[in-house]
């Protein structure tokens, strides 16, 4: 006859695998810290793969170099997609991805805009440097992967230091954008995703591929993260078909 300890047990053993069945059931939640440029397409591919899964995406979105320090801080983080390999290059040095997961998913490229009402017209680098430009803006060239990029563009065409003056500094890639779109700016340099996601600004530039830096956007696991067995099924989701499609729908370009 079984003693009352061994019901016990028995009684926690039984409520115990319950308790795994529904949270299994439940499915897990993963934190993905995201370019702020691919907030959109990233919420629909989130809502899509949520759509054939248990597991549950949430996205933060900023700068992707203030994302990486904030994982290097300690941030909770299942997956870091972002719109550089430098921020991801500082994570990876610092041990704070999973090894063997990093994968260059995206690309994209620059553009240059103005509000869309401007008559301004820029046919190169070096229209930017007219008097009529008095204002440009750009996402932190210091820091931000967008303003990073336009600033070595602009290096390689020879005409950042005769603008560098005029240069005013966004918080991220959709600061600037929304800067141009309000009027407060005269031009900005934005990625091309962006640029089309406004009815209040126009592209009157578009950079040449070959003429800019390369823009990759890598996506890897971080380490310590709430569930890596989620957080893999959603990064290889986003490496599938179906969300590939979404993001080339919306402007990005493949195999960088």
């Amino acid at each position: 006859m079984r003693t009352r300890w061994t019901l016990y047990v028995l009684w926690l053993y039984q409520v115990g695998l319950l308790c795994a069945l529904v949270a299994s059931a439940r499915g897990a939640e993963v934190m993905v810290f995201a370019a702020a440029s691919l907030k959109e397409s990233l919420q629909a591919v989130g809502a899509d793969y949520e759509r054939c899964s248990t597991n549950r995406i949430r996205f933060n979105f900023a700068a992707s170099s203030l994302l990486a320090r904030q994982i290097g801080e300690g941030a909770p983080a299942d997956v870091f997609f972002s719109a550089d390999e430098a921020s991801m290059n500082l994570l990876d040095q610092q041990g704070c991805l999973v090894p063997g997961t990093r994968r260059d998913i995206l690309g994209n490229s620059l553009v240059v805009v103005v509000p869309s009402g401007s008559i301004l017209k820029i046919k190169s680098a070096r229209d930017l440097a007219d008097p009529k430009v008095g204002r440009l803006v750009l996402a932190d060239p210091a820091a931000v992967p967008a303003g990073v990029y336009a600033r070595k563009w602009l290096e390689m065409e020879g005409v950042w230091k005769q603008i560098q003056g005029r240069v005013v500094p966004a918080e991220n890639v959709r600061a600037a954008l929304a800067a141009v779109a309000s009027g407060n700016m005269d031009a900005g340099v934005v990625y091309s995703t962006d640029a089309a996601i406004s009815r209040r600004v126009k592209v009157v530039y578009t950079v040449p591929v070959g003429k800019s830096p390369q823009i990759r956007y890598p996506a890897a696991l971080v380490k310590g993260g709430f569930s890596e067995v989620a957080a893999r099924s959603f990064l290889n989701y986003l490496c599938a078909t179906t969300a590939l499609g979404e993001f080339r729908r919306r402007g990005f370009l493949m195999n960088p």
